[in-house]
């Protein structure tokens, strides 16, 4: 058995011992909490529903936040505030947390939130690195916790069924996969600094980056900068690029596992990119149209027998490889249900859910790649069982990142 092979067997066959925090009555409720409340953790409280579960606490180190959250709806009112999430949990003891921070500080949350026994929903990209990330699923694997990664297009019901259909051999063997080519991220270039807000802790804001000065546009375009994401914004590499390269690694079945080589199609920080897994299917990232919407975020799937085009909640081709398909999903209100039902319902039963830490970090870790490619500009070698490169050491030094003192990991 190959390691690959070694590695699947032990993480499925590993997910039915997952123990449960407590055990659920029929009428029991979840209590949760948020870490985080910007806009997206906003977003999903005002337009999505949570069923059989109360939220119970919020905590953000930017204090005017929680009040503006608690706002949303009545059934927020009540929820408790914490400038530390840490004494949330420890308080609050609730039973699962919806990591909804920036994405340098998303892991860290998240562990120590695992460590104190609480499953986590974390919003994607899942970490920072690709270092962090092994961290995170490891720690998830080893404590039995359940992990949902916001990459809900997953579980959207047309989306999984032509996944599914895809990994079946609906289009014979899939040799090409071809996705936009998202955009890399900006670099922060020194400012003159500005008064930090009030109610705002910055130092735990900076988290394991440098402590630089106060600047809004640190604060408000987090995802804008390369510190603290890797392409956030909009058409990104880990903003929405996340979704697509998510969508590939589901049809394709290559949720433990990644590309063996990537490499610079042209030069610069926007170039194209290509991968190559070991089956010899071929990833490109070239100049697809990008419109206004989210509907774009798929992938298009090229095989012996025909070409599927998955987009956000619907499919693209012909006819005949449409039939018994799900309705097509328009995006807005009620697009996550699905995931969150899953992610709640493993809360209660310890199943895996659809996109588990495992899956989350493979797919963070082909952005992470395309920023590395991008960044050396020439041809790389990658492990994905040991998740280094090849007889690389530069670009080893790209899996990982210095922390800052007081922002390590917690271990296990």
């Amino acid at each position: 058995m190959s390691a690959t092979m070694q590695r699947r067997h032990f993480l499925f066959s590993a997910a039915p011992l997952i123990l449960p925090r407590r055990v659920f009555g029929a009428n029991d409720r979840l209590k949760l909490a948020v870490v985080g409340l910007g806009g997206r953790a906003k977003w999903l409280l005002k337009n999505e529903e949570f069923p059989q579960a109360d939220f119970v606490a919020f905590s953000d180190c930017a204090v005017t936040r929680m009040d503006e959250a608690r706002q949303i709806k009545p059934s927020l009112e009540k929820a408790k505030t914490y400038a530390d999430f840490r004494n949330m949990i420890e308080r609050e003891k609730p039973d699962a947390v919806f990591v909804q921070t920036t994405t340098h500080a998303r892991v860290w949350v998240a562990m120590h939130a695992l460590k104190m026994g609480v499953d986590v929903y974390a919003e994607k990209p899942m970490s920072l690195t690709i270092a962090e990330g092994r961290a995170m699923s490891d720690m998830a694997r080893k404590l039995k916790r359940v992990v949902q990664v916001g990459t809900q297009q997953r579980s959207i019901p047309i989306n999984a069924w032509a996944s599914q259909r895809i990994r079946e051999g609906l289009l014979g063997r899939v040799h090409t996969v071809v996705v936009c080519n998202f955009e890399a991220p900006k670099i922060w270039q020194p400012q003159p600094a500005q008064p930090i807000p009030e109610g705002l802790d910055w130092d735990v804001w900076c988290n394991q980056t440098e402590l630089r000065p106060y600047h809004q546009d640190l604060q408000r375009r987090w995802a804008w900068w390369r510190d603290y994401d890797g392409g956030g914004q909009s058409w990104g590499v880990t903003g929405w690029g996340t979704h697509s390269l998510d969508q590939v690694h589901c049809a394709l079945g290559k949720d433990d596992t990644g590309p063996v080589e990537i490499w610079p199609e042209e030069p610069g920080q926007e170039g194209r990119v290509t991968m190559r897994y070991a089956d010899g299917t071929l990833l490109r990232l070239v100049g697809k149209k990008r419109p206004e919407d989210h509907s774009d975020l798929g992938a298009i799937f090229i095989g012996e027998n025909g070409t599927l085009e998955i987009k956000r909640g619907l499919l693209v081709g012909d006819p005949e490889v449409r039939k018994g398909a799900p309705p097509d999903t328009i995006e807005g209100p009620g697009e996550n249900a699905w995931h969150i039902q899953n992610f709640l319902d493993s809360v209660r039963t310890r199943k895996r859910t659809n996109a588990d830490a495992e899956v989350g970090h493979r797919s963070t870790t082909v952005c992470c790649l395309v920023n590395i490619c991008r960044d050396l500009g020439r041809r790389l070698q990658w492990d994905p069982v040991k998740e280094q490169f090849i007889n690389d050491a530069e670009a080893n030094l790209h899996v990982w990142r210095p922390r800052r003192k007081a922002y390590e990991l917690p271990a296990a």
